[in-house]
């Protein structure tokens, strides 16, 4: 059974930083070209968007163009564990923020993604 857990998340003033933590366990697709692990966030009232998306065989890294920059995804293979270290932090970046795993050749679509974790809430002030 794969779980994914999402931690990291907090409230935190504009221009500051966070860290999101995303523990894995289960999954077994990762020797997969197309095994991806990506970050999203759902604000309220809009549509869940894909923020930035790794493929875990090789490491290539997509960004949406809103936080390109200031994000940045890592995985590190020896703890199962996926990260997005966000810095230079909007108010229009708060969200629930998902970490996701699946199948896919659509780095920030949700299409092929079958495994999600609760969602860790991430709040900016002004």
């Amino acid at each position: 059974q794969v779980q994914l857990v999402e931690s990291g998340g907090g409230s935190v003033q504009a221009g500051g930083s966070l860290t999101l933590s995303c523990a894995a366990s289960g999954y077994r697709y990762s020797q997969y070209s197309s095994s991806l692990m990506a970050w999203f966030r759902q604000a309220p009232g809009k549509e869940r968007e894909g923020v930035a998306a790794i493929y875990t065989q090789g490491g290539y890294t997509t960004y949406a163009d809103s936080v390109k920059g200031r994000f940045t995804i890592a995985q590190d293979n020896a703890k199962n564990t996926l990260y997005l270290q966000m810095n230079s932090l909007k108010p229009e970046d708060t969200a629930m923020y998902y970490c996701a795993a699946g199948l896919s050749r659509f780095p920030l679509s949700s299409s092929g993604l079958n495994f999600w974790g609760q969602g860790t809430q991430v709040t900016v002030s002004s």
